[in-house]
């Protein structure tokens, strides 16, 4: 009885909290794009909280259920360093959680390292996140630019070799870091190859007069390089003034809903973009089970999300990764041993992910008319690229 009695007290001791965190409750917090020019990435934070509103109905996590603080920053770097320190020193949160942006996030990056904060699984694409010597508490969950174009530059290289590439990009440190990723993957061919460039600022009207620019200077090859609302005016603009390149998206601008269906889907054909988790429209995924998983929370406890957007997709995905550090952490929800068992997920399957083909080259699948969101080859990295 007395041993019993050590055991049972011993193990209560064990238990470890940081901020936000109690017996029953594990508080985090995010940044958003709910307004401002990037509006459509809103879903994002909406989709997780109903997919942590599933656990909770569960039972949470070890008993505990998650408490998600989701404030809209307008895509704005300042107003998200304002939203960020609300989370941090007024709300107290365990760790920030998918905040989307690569502006957004660099701007909080070095508060929330200095603060010793989990910054993760950003929803950004920056090639700055892999660097845990400078930036310990920051990582991302995205793909970064380098890996997103290698595989269209492949592609390029093998049906055109000689192309003539005009490149349109956002002028921030997302568009900056497509452009600097596409020059590096070209390597010396870039010089001959990249004949013009155009940039925007993600609060202009429009990108009219860039796509007509990019037409005249003779390139053949676009890369747009663009948030989803100029990646659709992109793609409507190079239709109407008759440009008919080989037209490539980033996989961030592949949303059938707020890119394909905005720019008019008879005028996406061909477009190429790439991708990482499953579409949920796509036919070889009408018998998947992970899929009729998603297909059923999304009915449940997001009826309103579109079930076309591959955002829903991966705010799923994401969400679901978390919840998997959160279970390693066990009793001990400190801010250090978030990051360490963040550090280490093995054998773990986000079942959204597209199929990794580790040892099958790149090889044709299938391709579809007017959606244009099928894959057309799968990567070895396990990306696939959709026309």
């Amino acid at each position: 009885m007395t041993l019993a009695l050590v055991i049972a007290q011993t193990g209560h001791a064990e238990k470890s909290y940081g901020p936000g965190v109690t017996d029953s409750e594990i508080k985090i917090g995010q940044t958003m794009p709910y307004s401002g020019p990037l509006s459509a990435f809103g879903t994002i934070g909406r989709a997780q909280a109903a997919y942590f509103e599933m656990i909770n109905a569960r039972g949470g996590v070890n008993g505990r259920k998650i408490k998600l603080l989701s404030l809209d920053d307008g895509y704005s770097p300042p107003k998200t360093i304002e939203q960020t320190r609300k989370l941090v020193e007024s709300d107290e949160v365990l760790l920030l959680f998918s905040s989307f942006g690569t502006p957004p996030n660099t701007a909080a990056m070095k508060y929330l390292n200095a603060k010793k904060v989990p910054q993760l699984f950003i929803a950004a694409t920056g090639m700055k996140w892999g660097d845990p010597k400078n930036f310990p508490w920051t990582m991302a969950f995205l793909p970064s630019q380098k890996t997103g174009t290698a595989g269209y530059v492949s592609h390029l290289l093998k049906t055109r070799p000689d192309a003539k590439i005009g490149v349109l990009y956002q002028n921030d440190d997302f568009g900056k870091d497509y452009l600097k990723a596409l020059r590096d993957q070209l390597g010396s061919k870039a010089a001959s190859m990249v004949i013009a460039e155009a940039s925007y600022e993600s609060t202009d009207p429009s990108v009219d007069s860039q796509i007509a620019t990019l037409q005249g200077s003779g390139a053949d090859t676009f890369f747009s390089f663009a948030s989803p609302k100029f990646a659709a005016q992109s793609i409507r603009k190079a239709y109407d003034i008759g440009w008919k390149p080989l037209f490539f998206i980033p996989y961030s601008a592949q949303s059938v809903n707020a890119v394909l269906q905005p720019a008019g889907l008879d005028k996406s054909v061909g477009v190429i973009s790439s991708a990482y988790v499953k579409d949920p429209t796509d036919p070889q995924w009408k018998g998947d089970a992970a899929t009729r998983e998603w297909l059923a929370w999304m009915k449940s406890y997001y009826p309103e999300g579109d079930l076309s957007e591959i955002y829903n997709v991966y705010a799923y995905t994401n969400a679901q990764l978390l919840i998997q550090v959160l279970k390693q952490c066990g009793d001990e929800l400190t801010r250090e041993h978030v990051m360490k068992q963040a550090a280490n997920l093995k054998n773990f399957e986000l079942p959204m992910l597209l199929p990794a083909y580790a040892s099958i080259p790149a090889r044709p699948i299938t391709t579809r008319s007017s959606s244009c969101n099928s894959c057309a080859s799968t990567a070895r990295s396990g990306f696939a690229l959709a026309r």
